[in-house]
């Protein structure tokens, strides 16, 4: 009984992993793609965008220690203009200050639509 279970158990764990060893060949990249994407690129994900925290401060540069220029809070409008890296140029529709924004709390707001 238990030789039984031990094989069905080993039979099911390789049929499982089957997939992920196999997964890297499936993924490769096509020939014509590009090497890397560009460091600055205009937005192509259009809005809405939303904050994902209370507030987060919006910088003169795309640095962490960059002098601040303003408070985006949850819940205000804004408009993302580019990226650069994980920062995004927004401008605050509500005070008008324009400024970067870290990526990382910054996402676009994505509604699901069920039948």
């Amino acid at each position: 009984m238990r030789t039984t279970r031990f094989a069905t158990s080993i039979a099911f764990l390789g049929a499982m992993a089957l997939p992920v060893i196999s997964a890297p060949g499936a993924m490769a990249a096509p020939s014509s793609a590009p090497a890397s994407a560009p460091a600055t690129r205009p937005c192509d994900r259009l809005g809405p965008w939303v904050i994902g925290t209370k507030a987060m401060t919006i910088r003169s540069k795309a640095t962490s220690r960059s002098a601040a220029r303003g408070v985006l809070y949850r819940g205000l409008k804004f408009a993302v203009h580019k990226t650069h890296g994980n920062w995004h140029y927004i401008t605050d529709k509500t005070t008008g200050v324009k400024g970067w924004v870290s990526g990382t709390y910054v996402y676009r707001e994505v509604y699901m639509g069920l039948d």
